[in-house]
């Protein structure tokens, strides 16, 4: 669907990123992989995971990968990753801003009087000025051939957002303004006839989050014996596709400014996770955990 296009993934390392990625790749793209961790220098979030690693995932599915190291709160080596990518490319069809490592700054539950307020501010950097920076460097790229899409990824769509309080206030705050931004890149890119939106995943089953309850892609479902709405899960890959979706997409325009999900877009494009489904995650949420429901994913996945 996406032959020869020209893609950029910030935070490719895992989770979403590296289910977008894959995804680009495997519909035709020639994916720019970023993040901190490579083979040789992992960053500070003590995880195994590394871009070279998503690039080898990608070109095993036969795709093109390009793994470069970068820290997006480094304008500088934003900057130079935009210029490469000119260099060798001469365009930027589809920018994807996923770039978060806040996880580990995330105090459960806690006021702001009580939160550290280095990790909270910690924590807004990383989810609101990398996606600022790079799209200041990407974006001249993209508008100059007067066509791409920008995705920026987030947790919770607008609608849910709106209504919930999500954890605490600098997560809140983190995660609802990725959606501000996302609006209003869609005002600025309009008439350049560029799209821009916010995207959410469903509940994620990441690297890390298996992890967290023992088990693997294989066993997930074991977690519900912990968790039972953990039945209502997806893979990094199904937002994956529903971004290459919207890529491949003539009339992506009509999502210009909109805050989307995963779920939602697979009964718009048709395409389901890995295992055939159509999980609707954040749906079920509100009709169903939210109310305090028994666990049932029939007729949400």
């Amino acid at each position: 669907m996406l032959k020869d296009r020209v893609a950029l993934v910030t935070g490719a390392t895992r989770g979403a990123g590296r289910g977008i990625a894959i995804e680009l790749g495997v519909a035709g793209a020639i994916v720019y992989c970023t993040g901190r961790s490579t083979t040789q220098q992992p960053s500070d979030m003590n995880r195994p995971e590394t871009i070279d690693e998503t690039a080898e995932l990608i070109e095993r599915e036969g795709g093109r990968a390009i793994p470069v190291q970068v820290d997006h709160l480094d304008p500088a080596q934003v900057q130079k990753l935009t210029t490469q990518i000119e260099r060798e490319h001469g365009r930027l069809d589809i920018l994807v801003n996923d770039i978060w490592g806040g996880d580990r700054f995330i105090e459960w539950n806690v006021p702001v009087w009580e939160y550290s307020l280095e990790n909270g501010l910690r924590m807004l950097r990383g989810a609101i000025d990398t996606h600022l920076i790079t799209s200041h460097y990407a974006l001249p790229l993209m508008i100059k051939n007067q066509v791409g899409l920008v995705v920026e990824v987030t947790d919770g769509t607008a609608e849910y957002n709106n209504d919930h309080y999500r954890v605490s206030l600098f997560y809140d705050i983190a995660k609802t303004s990725v959606i501000r931004m996302a609006w209003s890149l869609a005002q600025e890119l309009k008439s350049h006839k560029c799209t821009a939106l916010a995207l959410s995943p469903g509940w994620l089953r990441s690297e890390q989050m298996l992890d967290h309850y023992g088990v693997t892609e294989e066993n997930w479902r074991d977690a519900t014996q912990v968790q039972p709405h953990f039945i209502i899960t997806e893979t990094p890959r199904y937002v994956g596709r529903a971004v290459a979706h919207l890529a491949a997409d003539p009339e992506v325009a009509r999502w210009n400014g909109q805050s989307l999900s995963s779920g939602q877009l697979a009964k718009v494009y048709g395409f389901t996770d890995l295992d055939g489904s159509q999980p609707d995650a954040w749906r079920y949420m509100v009709e169903v955990q939210d109310k305090g429901k028994p666990a049932d994913a029939a007729g949400y996945r």
